[in-house]
């Protein structure tokens, strides 16, 4: 019997699975690009066009099924349901680009100057993010709207503040991780300040992390900012949002259901969209994944 060759069933051993993982975490950041990228045309393409004024009221035109002249046909007040689509994919964009802008910038300082800092500082620091998590984004967007009044504004801070503790969690795990690498010593050693050390040397090396926060989070706020306009806390009207959209359908489920569907599937989409790009991007940034997988 011939001896096997230690090197040649190391080398065929792992590479089908890498591939494999390799091919479906391509697989699946491409197809969330597709869906992020037909929500993002859509906000474009309402900026200059739509077939109909999506704020108007049109007597003439309610409650139209389907068709050549209204594709999604109308609502009850008789507008354009698929205007109304693209112009609600302005306002997800927006909420969800201003609450995950806000919430890197608080949590992604505070948890890399806790993760800087080990001992007493940064367990204060963290107890205190570990409360703000008890709040979630949706209840403190809610209490926000209840105290300084429902609107789009409102919302974006209310669900950027939020959701920072999150980015505060990833930030302080990938600093950690850093501070303890050989060129943070040297750095330390020769007197470099903190400022210089977490923006040059920390930052750069976390951003993979927080790329991936940031997009699951972004599909939590485009879904948070449905479910807010949808009770009566969000955008307010007539600016078109998907979820008001369901606010105003549900009165006619049983009339004309497919009021309800056209927004829901702009919602799935988007939301499904983000959190497939935040799966491979977690693939392709965390090579940990592909050989566990």
């Amino acid at each position: 019997m011939s001896a096997i060759d230690p090197q040649a069933l190391a080398a065929t051993g792992p590479r089908p699975r890498r591939t494999a993982s390799r091919g479906n975490g391509r697989a699946t950041l491409g197809a969330g690009l597709v869906l992020i990228g037909l929500v993002v045309l859509a906000a474009v393409v309402s900026l200059w066009w739509t077939p109909f004024d999506p704020e108007g009221v049109f007597s003439d035109s309610i409650l139209r099924p389907p068709g050549s002249e209204h594709l999604l046909g109308t609502d009850s007040f008789g507008r354009d349901v698929f205007s109304s689509i693209l112009r609600g994919a302005q306002i997800s964009l927006l909420v969800g680009t201003v609450a995950v802008g806000i919430a890197a910038v608080l949590g992604v300082p505070f948890g890399i100057v806790a993760g800087m800092n080990p001992g007493r500082r940064d367990q204060f620091m963290m107890r205190g993010n570990d409360i703000s998590l008890a709040f979630p984004a949706l209840l403190l967007a809610i209490i926000f709207g209840a105290i300084f009044g429902a609107g789009t504004v409102t919302a974006m801070v209310a669900l950027g503040i939020g959701t920072a503790p999150a980015f505060a969690l990833i930030a302080r795990s990938g600093t950690m991780q850093i501070m303890s690498r050989e060129f943070v010593q040297a750095a330390r050693a020769s007197g470099k300040s903190g400022v210089f050390i977490g923006v040059r040397h920390i930052l750069p090396n976390i951003s993979g992390m927080l790329i991936v926060q940031a997009s699951v989070s972004f599909g939590i706020a485009v879904l948070a900012e449905a479910a807010l306009s949808y009770l009566g806390l969000g955008t307010p009207p007539p600016t078109p949002s998907w979820g008001r959209m369901l606010q105003d359908a549900q009165g006619y489920l049983f009339i004309e259901p497919l009021l309800i569907v056209w927004p829901g599937i702009a919602i799935a989409i988007a939301v499904l969209g983000f959190n497939l790009l935040g799966d491979g991007l977690r693939d392709r940034f965390d090579p940990k994944m592909q050989v566990k997988r």
